[in-house]
């Protein structure tokens, strides 16, 4: 998102999501006003790295490069050597020399899930998305019984118990893909709850069914068209990150641009 932010020529960014996105779109468009209608909505996996803790673990593995996923704060990622999505993780640490330490900043979920896709030496944090990381297999079990022929399609964000029940681990945007690919018809969705409407409307012919009802992230919901409403009529708050942060974080976010996508 944060990057489709970069690409467009509105002077203006209105995020609807939390405050790490916000902070990303900031420093890859300082000429854009980006206006986050509700400060408040951060981000759980967010907040379990912060920029002393990091470097802290820098001191403990010196010989590591820091990869870090775009789900961490501005400051975080000034003390990082590249970032990386869920979508292009495997590529990122696949673009690193093959005898490379790497420590793998917040999501110890994602972070072995591209362990178990590259073989690399990865060295986790400690750290999860709370909604993804509530996710059990019972769940996927549980959820085959009730829709039996559904493709189980599941984010990396989510324990290793529960990519390895999957027909498919992909990100947000590879959930699209993956249905567009998929002969099926039906599937079940162990993500976020609020990417059950953009895959129906993205194919009406299909059935989604989330892989339970609690699959909810509390902070993504907070905005709502009243916030929009108001935040578009006085054109704040405006989300502002520091000159140096933002200095230090664009280096490790160019650098995952760099890397071609898949």
């Amino acid at each position: 998102m944060s990057i489709q932010a970069a690409e467009t020529d509105a002077r203006v960014i209105v995020f609807c999501g939390v405050l790490f996105m916000a902070e990303s779109a900031a420093i890859l468009s300082p000429d854009k006003q980006v206006i986050l209608p509700r400060l408040e909505c951060g981000c759980g996996l967010a907040d379990m790295a912060t920029p002393e803790q990091l470097l802290a673990a820098r001191k403990q593995h010196p010989d590591a490069v820091v990869v870090t996923y775009v789900n961490s704060s501005a400051a975080v990622k000034a003390e990082s050597d590249v970032c990386c999505t869920s979508g292009n993780a495997v590529n990122v640490v696949n673009s690193l020399p093959a005898d490379q330490e790497i420590l793998f900043v917040p999501d110890r979920n994602l972070g072995t899930y591209v362990r178990q896709q590259t073989g690399r030496k990865i060295i986790l944090w400690d750290g999860c998305c709370p909604t993804h990381d509530a996710i059990r297999a019972k769940d996927i079990l549980k959820a085959r019984e009730n829709h039996p022929g559904a493709k189980v399609i599941v984010h990396p964000e989510c324990r290793p118990e529960v990519t390895e029940l999957a027909d498919a681990v992909c990100s947000t945007g590879g959930m699209f893909t993956a249905v567009e690919k998929s002969r099926g018809s039906e599937f079940i969705i162990a993500t976020e709850s609020g990417m059950i409407y953009p895959l129906e409307k993205a194919h009406p012919e299909c059935r989604f069914h989330p892989v339970t009802e609690t699959m909810i992230c509390p902070d993504m919901k907070k905005i709502s068209l009243e916030d929009i409403l108001l935040s578009l009529k006085n054109m704040e708050p405006v989300v502002t990150v520091d000159a140096e942060i933002t200095r230090q974080a664009k280096k490790a976010l160019e650098r995952m641009l760099a890397i071609p996508r898949n």
